[in-house]
Formats: C-alpha cells, structure tokens, sequence
C-alpha cells in the first residue's frame, strides 16, 4: 500500500490560523506584546538619530550614512521579525520537548519531526517589527528619493529567505545540543550574542580586532551574511563586486540548511524516550 505524502501547506496553513485564533483569544496581551517590540525597536531608531547628529556615516569611510544605515536597520528589523514569528519560540520550545518527553508524542505523528518542531506555532505579535522594518525601509527611501530596480525588488526578498536560512540553521544546530545536554536554557542567550555582530555593516569592523571578528562572523558563525547581503542589494548600486558574497551567501543557507537537517536526524537517533 503506497503511503500518502503529507499535506504540508495545509498544514502549515492550519498551524498559522490556529495560532491567530490563540493571539486573538488574549487580544490585549497581544496587542501589548506588539506595543513592547515596536516601542523597544523604537528606541533604537531614536539612538541612532542622536548618533547621526554628530557623525555622517557608521564606520569611517563605509559609505553607510544616514538613510542607507537606516535601511540596513529595516533589514535587521524585517529578518529578526521572521526568526522571532515563526522559528525562535519553537526551537526553544524544543529543549522543553526533549526534557518533558513531549518529544515522544511528535516522533510518533506521520510527519516530518523537524517541520513539526519547527511549525509548532507561530507569533504573530513580533510581525509588528516586520511591518515598522519595512516602513524604515520605505521611509529612508523617500528621503533618499531613490527607487530600486525590478532586480533589486526581485533579490531583495531572496536574500531575505537566504539570511533567514542561514539564521534558521545555526540556531537549529545549537538547538539540538539539547539531545546530548538534556536541557539547553542558553539558546536565546546564544542567539543574542552571536546575532549582536550581524546588526552593523561588515565594512565597520575593521583594524586589528575588528577583522578577526568579521572573519569568524563571515566564516565560522556565518551571521554578517544575514543583513548584509539583502541590505546591499537594496540600499548600494548593484556591481560586479558584490556578486561573490551574494553568491556565498547562497552557499552558506544551502550548506546550513543541509548539515542542520543531518545534525537534527542524527541527535534523533541518539534521544532517549522518556519511557525508556
């Protein structure tokens, strides 16, 4: 008897209704939760204005002057808002799984585990920094009186879902430690610290400490190519220049992408039933 694949649009669709229906059940907590990350999101805006009163650019010579930092700043806020919508609450949610045994109840389901795991639910609250990201983005385009390209509309969003496969399977492959740790409570402090670096253009970090660390973050813990890449597609003139970083960016999410699912089968393999 052949078996029947998955309906996984579907479900995903059903995901994501029933997870509207949740938020709208406690529609103050949530309208309060989307209040808190626009004012804090806010804030940040604020600060960077007061910096720009004193400097023209972010960095010495980057090129990164007020209105096209601020769209770097939209593409952070457009990224962080998609990891902390729909991947970062369940991913934490599975270290919970694994040390409750509740991960026993979604082995047994006829579904893909990791697409289960990682579309558990999703917050609908933190779309308020994607819509306020993207009227950044808007915004310093007017002041700029510049319009993008029909290219630069296509790859913009490309590499959006490139820099958030990218951020996806590093916190993917964090997260699976837990298989080993039992209990893994420093994820959201990991992503803190490593995401802080992807926040700023590469071009600043520069001179004896800052290249090792845009080395490591290009490399190691590929996170510049997060913002970076998406950003100078929209806010910089496209050239020949920026094609091999667009294209190992590419790479990287695919590669991620690849070793993350490998990673997440193989501690499958080694995670202890609760009832065992």
């Amino acid at each position: 008897m052949q078996h029947q694949k998955p309906p996984y649009a579907a479900i995903f669709w059903t995901v994501a209704r029933n997870s509207l229906i949740r938020e709208m059940t406690f529609r103050v907590n949530f309208i309060a939760h989307s209040i808190a990350l626009m004012s804090w999101t806010g804030l940040q805006l604020v600060f960077y204005n007061i910096i720009f009163q004193f400097r023209d650019s972010i960095g010495k010579d980057t090129g990164w002057t007020r209105y096209p930092f601020f769209m770097f700043l939209g593409t952070v806020m457009v990224v962080n808002s998609l990891m902390q919508t729909f991947f970062m609450p369940n991913l934490r949610e599975f270290s919970e799984m694994i040390r409750k045994g509740n991960l026993d109840f979604v082995l047994l389901k006829p579904i893909d585990t990791q697409f289960l795991v990682t579309f558990n639910r999703i917050d609908w609250s933190s779309m308020a920094n994607f819509a306020l990201g993207l009227g950044v983005i808007v915004y310093s385009m007017i002041q700029m009186h510049y319009m993008p390209t029909p290219l630069q509309f296509v790859l913009f969003p490309f590499y959006l879902l490139v820099g958030v496969s990218i951020y996806y399977s590093t916190v993917l492959l964090m997260s699976c430690s837990s298989v080993w740790m039992g209990r893994n409570q420093s994820l959201d402090q990991l992503w803190f610290y490593i995401t802080t670096f992807s926040r700023y253009p590469m071009e600043i970090y520069q001179g004896s400490l800052g290249v090792p660390i845009r080395w490591i973050f290009t490399t190691v813990f590929p996170v510049l190519l997060v913002v970076n890449v998406p950003a100078r597609v929209l806010a910089k003139p496209l050239d020949m220049d920026q094609l091999p970083l667009a294209g190992y960016a590419v790479l990287v999410a695919i590669a991620g992408l690849f070793l993350s699912r490998m990673l997440f089968k193989f501690s499958l393999n080694k995670y202890r039933s609760a009832s065992s």
